[in-house]
């Protein structure tokens, strides 16, 4: 196929068929996934897949063709632009490196989501407080108690305070 394995002297192109099979397979292995499990996920997507038209993408000879349905499938279940996905994986990072940087990317989100979920809630408390002055004393005693730790609650009264978190 074009594009999959240059002939001596070709330029071979940044985006091909063959990259998203072979990123297919890459960011399988990178979450720990079975061909079986990427299959379910893809159909759950929306997009009608099986576990050996999975393995066949990956390894078949001939290698089985990815149609466009299924491509923003992949993409949407590994959560990469379809860009990235049809790119050449990067050179120099083994399957336990980029499972790190995964999991680091993953964690990155979930304490942004996190932060900004506190924020919404420490503003909303101020918020409270400012209408209800006289409610300012039991909510720092409830955080104190939810708490357990006086320096956390503390921490967290004087981000209600102060009427936001960031």
């Amino acid at each position: 196929m074009a594009g999959d394995r240059p002939e001596s002297g070709e330029v071979p192109l940044l985006y091909s068929e063959g990259n998203v099979a072979a990123r297919v397979a890459l960011e399988r292995e990178v979450r720990g996934w079975s061909t079986t499990e990427l299959a379910e996920r893809v159909t759950r997507a929306g997009v009608k897949i099986n576990q050996t038209a999975v393995w066949r993408i990956e390894n078949g000879t001939p290698r089985r063709r990815i149609n466009l349905d299924e491509a923003l499938a992949f993409s949407r279940v590994f959560e990469l632009p379809l860009e990235e996905l049809m790119s050449p994986p990067l050179e120099g990072l083994d399957i336990d490196s980029r499972r790190l940087v995964q999991e680091a990317v993953e964690a990155f989100y979930e304490a942004r989501d996190a932060r900004d979920r506190l924020h919404h809630a420490v503003v909303a408390i101020a918020d409270h407080i400012k209408a209800h002055p006289d409610s300012s004393r039991a909510i720092h005693e409830q955080c104190l108690r939810l708490m357990g730790d006086e320096r956390d609650a503390r921490t967290l009264s004087s981000d209600i305070e102060d009427g936001g978190h960031y």
